[in-house]
C-alpha cells in the first residue's frame, strides 16, 4: 500500500483538521490561536481566521451549509461563515469552564456537540445559540466527542480511561425550557448508554464507524482498540498493538475494511480491520502527529502534525483493468469483474481476495481472449503474479483464484501470445 501526498503545508502545529465534503477545502487549527482555510488543489492560503484567544483544537465544517466551527482555550466555542463574500465569526458560545478539545455539527439537526476540559460535553442549537445538553459522567478532561453518523447516539473518550456511548434520542423531543441556573430537566434526555473500559491509559480519540455497529478508540496506552455494539451492550473486540508513544487519533476507512491511526511516535499506521493487523507505516523525520480526519466522499485524509499538515490518498482509485473487444475486465473490491460497454452489465467472475498474504490492491491486469485467462499482478510479498481461466459464461459460479489458479513471483506479467506471458522478476534480475 503507497500514500499519495496530495498536498503539504507548513504552518505552526496543526490541532484540528476538517474537509469540506464538496469544494476542496481543509480547515486546519493552529496551536497558536489560527484558524487557516485551505485550498488543498491549488495548494493556497483561501483565508485565516484570528479571533481566538489561545490554541485552537477542534475544528468542523458543517456538511451542507457554509459554516465553520472551532473550539479552543478560550473556552469558546465559535461558527463562523465560510462564504467567499462574507467570511467572518457569526456568533460565540460561552458556557465550558476549561479548554474546548473538539466541535462537530450534527448531520441534520441544528446542533453542535463540544467536549471539554471542564468534564462535560455540550449539544448547542446553533439556532436559538443555546445550550440545549450537559452530559456529565467523565470524571477527568473530555478529549473528543462526535455524533453518530445515522444514529441518536455520542461518542466520547477521556482522560478517566472509558470511552462512553450517550442515547441523545430525547433531545429531538424538544429542548426544555431551563431557567437560567438550573440544571434539572438537563439529565432526563441524554443517558449513558455504555461504558467501554479497556484502555490503561488516557483515551484521546473515539470515533464510529459509518455504517456497522462499530468503535474505534486510541489512547495513550499505545493502543488502537476495536469495540462492537449491539442493541443492549457494548465490548471489546481486539486491540491493535504497534505504536510506541500515545496515539492521538484514529478512524476508520471510509470504504474499506481499514483503521487509520496517526501518534506521536511521529507515524501513521494502517491496520486490517479484520486481522487487527498493521499493514503499512508511514513516518516522518521529526513530527509528531496530533490529529487525523477522513474526507466524507472522496479517498482522501489528512493528517497534522507539528510543522503543518498533509493530505494524501491510500492507493490510487484507478483499478488495474484490461479492455478485449466490447468488454472491461478491472478489479473491485476484491474480486475481478467483467462489465459490457454495450448493455452495461457488470457480473464479478473471480475472487482475487487471497492474492498475497495481505491484501494489496493489483498492480496489473492482462486478459487472453483466446484462452479467456487473467494475469494478475499484486505489489504483495515482494511482487506475485496469477494466471487464472475465467468461467466460460459469467452466470457460472465464481471462482478463486488461489485454488483455480498457478502464481509466482514477479513486479509485471503480461500475455505475449496466445499461450505464452511474460514476467519481470525484479529481485532475481
Amino acid at each position: 500500500m503507497q500514500m499519495l501526498t496530495k498536498f503539504e503545508s507548513k504552518s505552526n502545529r496543526v490541532k484540528g483538521l476538517a474537509f469540506h465534503p464538496t469544494r476542496p477545502l481543509l480547515a486546519a487549527s493552529l496551536h497558536n490561536g489560527s484558524v487557516q482555510l485551505w485550498n488543498y488543489q491549488m495548494g493556497t492560503l483561501v483565508d485565516r481566521f484570528d479571533e481566538h484567544d489561545g490554541p485552537v483544537r477542534g475544528v468542523a465544517i458543517h456538511p451542507t451549509r457554509p459554516l465553520l466551527v472551532t473550539g479552543g482555550d478560550d473556552y469558546k466555542v465559535k461558527v463562523w461563515d465560510i462564504r467567499p463574500q462574507g467570511r467572518k465569526c457569526l456568533f460565540t458560545l460561552h458556557g465550558h469552564l476549561d479548554y474546548v478539545r473538539t466541535v462537530m455539527f450534527h448531520h441534520e439537526m441544528p446542533w453542535i456537540i463540544s467536549a471539554s476540559d471542564d468534564q462535560t460535553i455540550r449539544i448547542w442549537n446553533s439556532t436559538s445559540r443555546n445550550c440545549i445538553a450537559i452530559l456529565t459522567g467523565h470524571s477527568h478532561y473530555i478529549m473528543s466527542a462526535q455524533f453518530h453518523p445515522k444514529e441518536d447516539l455520542v461518542v466520547s473518550a477521556s482522560m478517566d480511561q472509558t470511552v462512553r456511548v450517550w442515547d441523545i434520542s430525547g433531545l429531538r423531543k424538544g429542548t426544555p425550557q431551563t431557567q437560567p441556573g438550573s440544571f434539572d430537566t438537563f439529565d432526563s434526555f441524554s443517558t449513558v448508554k455504555y461504558v467501554l473500559e479497556g484502555h490503561d491509559r488516557g483515551v484521546n480519540f473515539a470515533a464510529f464507524h459509518p455504517n456497522l455497529p462499530l468503535i474505534v478508540s486510541a489512547g495513550d496506552d499505545r493502543q488502537v482498540k476495536l469495540w462492537r455494539m449491539s442493541e443492549t451492550k457494548a465490548w471489546e473486540v481486539d486491540t491493535c498493538r504497534g505504536h510506541f508513544n500515545n496515539v492521538s487519533s484514529a478512524l476508520f476507512h471510509p470504504r474499506h475494511e481499514l483503521i487509520l491511526s496517526v501518534g506521536e511516535d511521529k507515524t501513521i499506521r494502517v491496520w486490517d480491520m479484520s486481522k487487527r493487523t498493521a499493514i503499512q507505516t508511514f513516518r516522518r523525520e521529526h513530527d509528531r502527529f496530533w490529529v487525523l480526519t477522513a474526507h466524507p466522499e472522496l479517498n482522501l485524509f489528512a493528517a497534522g502534525h507539528d510543522n503543518g499538515l498533509i493530505v494524501f490518498k491510500l492507493e490510487r482509485e484507478r483499478p488495474a483493468f484490461a479492455v478485449h473487444m466490447d468488454t472491461l475486465y478491472y478489479i473491485r473490491d476484491k474480486y475481478v469483474r467483467q462489465y459490457d460497454l454495450n448493455n452495461g452489465s457488470d457480473v464479478g467472475v473471480l475472487s482475487v481476495r487471497k492474492l498475497g498474504s495481505q491484501w494489496v490492491q493489483p498492480r496489473t491486469l492482462s486478459f487472453n481472449p483466446a484462452e479467456r485467462a487473467v494475469i494478475v499482478t499484486s505489489p504483495a510479498d515482494n511482487g506475485i503474479y496469477e494466471l487464472v481461466g475465467l468461467p466460460k459464461d459469467a452466470s457460472s459460479e465464481l471462482r478463486d483464484s488461489t485454488s483455480d489458479g498457478k502464481r509466482g513471483q514477479g513486479s509485471s506479467a503480461i500475455f505475449v501470445a496466445r499461450n505464452r506471458f511474460a514476467v519481470l522478476d525484479k529481485v532475481a534480475q
